[in-house]
């Protein structure tokens, strides 16, 4: 579930971000930058939703939701084959709730149910411009198109972060591949922060993050899902 942050000028980027040191396995301290928060915000403080502790310049965004296609809007935005939604994430529902719940905003992450296909979210994005804005999934396709299709997403459609979902990566390889590394350095040469989202344990991915911050040191990332709770049986 994603935290909701007080913020003021959201939607906007910070010349200069809140950064701190990452040491990964006890070792050398990585000068690679780590965002507390997207680029796209401007953080004053964490507070709740009553209006009375809210000043006029302020609002209160979403730092990370998802959205997919409603079953008649999967005629034009298909679901990716095997990740049909099994609940209700269309984004009329979306707005419904956060006008209910007074959130101004959100951060909208690429679903897997659309995998790399973003025609849905990024519609979503240029019908509410000055509401969301996005964070593309990376594609890791042999190819390399995924480094063009990322740029392009950036540039164009008001996508602000990328996700590197380790176990998108085809059989055998890992993020660090040559693919993996065109796209880590292409974030950072457009100034978004490369969120990794490592389900299955940080630890698996740990010496492939450090491989990247390495060689890439100007390259922002965020651990995003870095803990998990364990439900009661």
């Amino acid at each position: 579930m994603a935290a909701t942050l007080r913020l003021t000028n959201p939607l906007a980027f910070l010349s200069h971000p809140p950064t701190s040191s990452l040491r990964f396995r006890g070792s050398k301290s990585i000068g690679t930058e780590i965002a507390s928060s997207f680029r796209t915000v401007k953080m004053a403080a964490i507070a709740g939703s009553d209006p009375e502790t809210t000043s006029s310049s302020s609002r209160v965004i979403d730092s990370h939701l998802h959205v997919w296609a409603s079953p008649q809007e999967a005629v034009n935005y298909p679901y990716f084959p095997g990740q049909e939604p099994t609940l209700t994430g269309d984004v009329n529902f979306l707005l419904k709730n956060m006008e209910e719940a007074r959130v101004d905003g959100a951060l909208i992450v690429q679903p897997i149910n659309h995998k790399f296909d973003h025609s849905l979210v990024t519609s979503v994005l240029r019908k509410y411009p000055s509401k969301f804005v996005g964070c593309c999934l990376a594609n890791p396709a042999e190819d390399g198109s995924g480094i063009k299709e990322l740029e392009n997403l950036v540039l164009e459609s008001n996508y602000r972060a990328v996700r590197f979902n380790p176990y998108l990566w085809p059989p055998g390889q890992k993020m660090t591949n040559a693919v993996g590394k065109a796209m880590f350095s292409k974030a950072g040469e457009l100034r978004v922060p490369v969120g990794f989202m490592c389900m299955k344990g940080l630890h698996l991915h740990i010496a492939e993050i450090e491989e990247l911050c390495t060689e890439f040191p100007k390259t922002t990332v965020l651990l995003d899902h870095a803990g998990f709770c364990r439900v009661p049986e």
